[in-house]
């Protein structure tokens, strides 16, 4: 069985930055939450600070939906070419 690279591109795409959305919008409310979790995305993403603003969140999860696009893509794609 073969994965659809697009549909686990834009699956992982999506799972990602909902992550990184909900944890960060839940870490302005509420800031010890996920603390661990927002310090290893804030060191990953550019932009991205954990004391910031929704505007930061959005940029982490914008930079999240790409980085996890790409490599759900690359991930199905090498599947793929194990399993012929």
């Amino acid at each position: 069985m073969k994965f659809s690279v697009k549909g686990f591109a834009i699956t992982s795409a999506i799972l990602w930055s909902a992550s990184i959305f909900l944890v960060g919008m839940a870490g302005i409310i509420w800031p010890s939450y996920g603390i661990d979790f927002l310090q290893v995305v804030s060191s990953i993403y550019p932009g991205y600070k954990i004391d910031g603003d929704v505007t930061s969140v959005l940029i982490g999860s914008l930079y999240g939906a790409v980085d996890a696009g790409i490599g759900g893509a690359v991930f199905a794609w090498i599947y793929n070419c194990c399993t012929d």
